[in-house]
This record gives structure tokens, C-alpha cells and sequence, in this order.
């Protein structure tokens, strides 16, 4: 596959016809809405490889290098002299390199009633995952669960060779407590009412695996985490089921706060595996900027990896951006609107501006004035985006990757992931 950056008076034909494509395929592959275009709109082609352009400074060593070949061999599949100077602007052949085996989990969070388009994106998608999250059971104050409504899409999953996994949360209110959390810490038997059910409803409905996503807990019940995981695996290993984790994206041993509660290092232990939430340095009530930079990003990996051991960990990745506007990141201003990375390209069209995009973020982002004048900035990921989590994944060597949540349109992630790696189905 090849990431094409739309340049200024460029057309999908002229496009196609650079790499060879059928401009339709190109509309296809990235299920555009129309022919528009927009300076700056990343676009996949659906070709196998890529093709390379000699920059200032390049030789056939150094290209050979970066992309996994000798020089030799990369001379050979473009039919030039090994020792012959390449001139800037020479195209380059690059063949498809061999595919990284991972694991992929994505979390969806199903609505009552389950609609028809949410069901048909399971189908979809199933292919490409090896868990899909049921997001969410909600612990009650007596350790029941309340259930969503599922629908049949973890027998999908499971006809796919998916596992299922059951998502236990402490939500309350539509927020997460830090208050309900303790009760169930503190509360034996609540606690053992909610491992037991957890498991009787994976037997019934054919979960794989139990995953706790409790957030914003009280940092001072660190250890009374810790201490809940330890008796939830010693019961859910015994029912031969796993447990896994939602940890939140730390840089280091922080023992205070929001995050303080997550205790990396044990939760590696406990667990048979851990996803890492890396998003959310640009939220709904932030300033303006990337949701998942991938300087802060690499930051907490290398953390999660001095803690955890690498094969238990899951990178995760958001499926989605922020329309800001303004005045921005001030206590009168107004909360951010999620958008999913289609819409945010189809708004820049809209609105005729140039996306723009930060080499040190690794993010794309716009700006433009709504019809009363009022000024939005935009961030939200595209293929260049998650091209460079694709890369830290690959460079850190990690389990797989995870990605909140289905029904975000990001057909370019899915291209570029079936492109890059092979899925394993365990």
C-alpha cells in the first residue's frame, strides 16, 4: 500500500494514473463520499508495495536499508546498476515486505436497541481482529453486573474465531467512581459477586476473557486494586478463562492523581495481558491539539515496558478526533465535538482548507470559521498517523494493538493494518 498526499490542483484521475490505479479503486479503497480532494488529504493506494522518489542526499544503500533489503536486491527489482548515482526524483520500486504477526482488539460499545450499521461493522471487521471488547457491564454497589444489550454480535465474533471478551467497568451515573470502585475493593463479598457473575455470563455467552476497564480511581487504592485482580485471576484462571486490563497511559511511576491507582508492574504480573489507553492528550475539554502524539505516546510505552513484559501489551489507539471551538482551552469554552476521521476529511472539504500536518505530533489538523465567524481547529489521525503507531508497535515489539472504538469510519487504518501485519486468531 501506498500514503499519497494530495498536492495542490491534484485530481483522483491524475493520481490513479502516477501509481498506475484506476482512479475508482482509490475511491473505493478509502470509501470517499465524492471526487473531491483537498490539499493535504492522505490518501491510500491500493497497490501492492510502494514506490519510492530519490530525495536530495539519497543513495540505493541507504534506501535499501530502511525499507528491510540490500542494495543488491533493490537494484535488481528496478532493473538499474548497483553502483550507479540515482538521480533526485527517480521512482523506486519497493516490494511488499513479509507481514509482522500481532494481535488486534477493538472495544465496542453497543446502544439500545443494537443498530443495524453497528452489527454490520462487526461482520465487517471481524476478519481483522483477534478480540473484540463488549463495552460495557457496569458493577453495581452489590457487586451485580448491569448488562448492555449485545445482540448476536459475540456470536459473530466467535464464528469469525474471535475471542469474546467481557468489559467490566465502574461506571455509574455515565462517569466512572472512584466511590463505587472502593466500595468493591472493600466490600468482599460484592467482590466475589462480581468475579462470579463476570464468569458465569462469559460461560453463557462465550467470553474468552474478563478485562477490568476501572478508571479514575482513588490513588490511594492502589493496593486494593492490585489486591482484587489478584482474587479475580485465582478464580478466573481456575474457570479457564483469562484476565486482562485497561491501564492509563503513564510515563512513570506515578502514585498520585488519577492515574495513581494503576500500578503497572503488578498489573503485568496479574494479568495475561494489558492495554495501554494512549489517547487523550487532546480531549472534549483540552485546548486543541493531537489526541495521541506520538512523542507522549513513546514516552509511556517505554515505561509499560520497563514494567510489563512487551508480550502482554497492547497499544492503544483512537479511532477518532476533536473539533475545537473557540475561545480555546478556557473554563467558559465550549466542549470539544468527537469526530471520526472521514468526517474531519469530508468537513476540510466542506469548508475548502488544507490539511495540515505536525511532524512532531504526527497528526493531522485544520482550521477553518463557521457561518456565525466563530474559529475550529481540528485534530484527528490519518494514514500518516497511524503509519507511525504502526512503526512504534512494530519497533517495540508488541503484542498487538487495540482501538477504541468500532463505528468510527477509518477505513485507512484497516487497509494499512491488513497491508502491515497478519492477525493472528488465537
Amino acid at each position: 500500500m501506498q500514503i499519497h498526499v494530495v498536492q495542490q490542483g491534484q485530481s483522483l484521475f491524475e493520481i490513479g494514473q502516477i501509481y498506475g490505479v484506476p482512479y475508482q479503486q482509490i475511491i473505493l479503497a478509502n470509501e470517499l463520499d465524492s471526487d473531491q480532494l483537498v490539499v493535504g488529504q492522505a490518501l491510500v493506494i491500493p497497490i501492492i508495495g510502494t514506490y519510492y522518489w530519490v530525495r536530495p542526499g539519497d543513495s540505493l544503500y541507504k534506501i535499501a536499508q530502511t525499507h528491510g533489503l540490500s542494495f543488491e536486491r533493490l537494484a535488481q527489482i528496478n532493473g538499474i546498476n548497483p553502483i550507479a548515482v540515482l538521480q533526485v526524483g527517480q521512482r523506486l520500486y519497493i516490494p511488499e515486505q513479509p507481514k509482522t504477526p500481532i494481535d488486534s482488539l477493538l472495544y465496542v460499545e453497543p446502544r439500545n436497541p443494537v443498530s443495524p450499521e453497528m452489527l454490520a461493522e462487526v461482520r465487517r471487521r471481524v476478519k481483522q481482529l483477534t478480540y473484540l471488547a463488549m463495552f460495557s457491564y457496569e458493577v453495581q454497589r452489590d457487586g451485580s453486573l448491569k448488562e448492555p444489550n449485545i445482540a448476536n454480535m459475540p456470536t459473530t465474533a466467535k464464528n469469525a474465531g474471535v475471542i469474546n471478551m467481557i468489559v467490566l467497568t465502574n461506571l455509574e451515573n455515565y462517569g466512572f467512581s472512584a466511590e463505587l470502585a472502593h466500595v468493591i475493593f472493600t466490600d468482599q463479598a460484592a467482590q466475589n459477586r462480581m468475579i462470579q457473575q463476570a464468569i458465569a455470563e462469559a460461560k453463557k455467552i462465550g467470553y474468552g476473557d474478563i478485562h477490568f476497564d476501572f478508571e479514575l480511581l482513588f490513588p490511594e487504592d492502589r493496593e486494593l486494586y492490585n489486591q482484587l485482580l489478584r482474587n479475580a485471576r485465582d478464580q478466573i484462571h481456575q474457570a479457564g478463562l483469562t484476565l486482562s486490563t485497561a491501564l492509563a497511559p503513564k510515563a512513570g511511576e506515578v502514585k498520585t492523581g488519577i492515574y495513581g491507582a494503576h500500578d503497572y508492574k503488578v498489573h503485568g504480573e496479574i494479568t495475561d495481558f494489558v492495554v495501554l489507553m494512549t489517547y487523550e492528550w487532546g480531549y472534549t475539554y483540552s485546548a486543541p491539539q493531537a489526541v495521541s502524539p506520538i512523542g507522549p505516546v513513546r514516552k509511556v510505552v517505554e515505561y509499560a515496558i520497563s514494567q510489563i513484559p512487551r508480550e502482554k501489551i497492547f497499544l492503544g489507539q483512537n479511532l477518532y478526533g476533536y473539533d475545537w471551538s473557540a475561545p480555546f482551552g478556557q473554563e467558559d469554552s465550549m466542549p470539544a465535538t468527537a469526530l471520526s476521521p472521514r468526517m474531519a476529511t469530508n468537513l476540510a472539504i466542506k469548508e475548502r482548507v488544507a490539511i495540515e500536518y505536525d511532524a512532531v505530533a504526527q497528526a493531522p489538523h485544520f482550521t477553518y470559521y463557521d457561518a456565525q465567524g466563530t474559529e475550529h481547529e481540528v485534530w484527528f489521525e490519518d494514514a500518516r498517523s497511524i503509519h507511525a503507531k504502526f512503526d512504534l508497535l512494530k519497533e517495540f515489539k508488541l503484542r498487538g494493538i487495540m482501538y477504541w472504538k468500532l463505528g468510527l469510519a477509518f477505513p485507512q487504518n484497516w487497509l494499512l493494518l491488513e497491508d502491515r501485519f497478519r492477525i493472528r486468531k488465537r
